[in-house]
């Protein structure tokens, strides 16, 4: 994390060059990138365990962005067929679901992604259960087993 705050540090700079103001932007960054692992790793709790276990977990978590991008899509498509047609008739429901999922990331990381998903709005996350209100009753099918479970299921592994 701390050679990736840095090389972030240099990108941002947009400054390189071979002089002695270069020494200063590489010293200040080298600064500015260890106070901010210090702060992640004592005010978050971030270790270096942790991050190497993300490393092993990106090809699932690079997954899961490909699969929430494409379901965006797909809404925004049911969205705009709902919207623009004359005699639309939704059904708005508000359903409780309980999904299986044991870290408080995997959760929160769903509640999030089923926000993003237009047509769908999670009101409220209490424990292993989502209250998720949706434009229409066809939207609330299946989504306790949905990709999203299963992915995160995986994730958690």
């Amino acid at each position: 994390m701390i050679i990736l705050l840095f090389l972030l540090w240099l990108l941002l700079n947009g400054r390189f060059t071979a002089d002695a103001g270069m020494l200063q932007i590489v010293v200040v960054g080298i600064v500015v990138a260890g106070l901010a692992y210090w702060f992640a790793h004592k005010a978050l709790g971030y270790t270096i365990k942790a991050e190497l276990r993300m490393f092993k977990k990106a090809p699932i978590l690079i997954a899961y962005l490909l699969l929430l991008v494409k379901e965006i899509i797909v809404a925004n498509f049911q969205m705009i067929k709902i919207v623009t047609s004359k005699k639309a008739e939704i059904h708005p429901v508000m359903v409780k679901i309980k999904v299986p999922l044991k870290t408080r990331f995997a959760r929160v990381l769903l509640a999030n992604s089923i926000t993003l998903t237009p047509g769908t709005i999670t009101a409220e996350l209490e424990g292993d259960e989502f209250t998720i209100h949706c434009v229409d009753t066809a939207f609330s099918e299946g989504m306790e087993s949905s990709s999203f479970v299963k992915m995160l299921e995986r994730l958690e592994k």
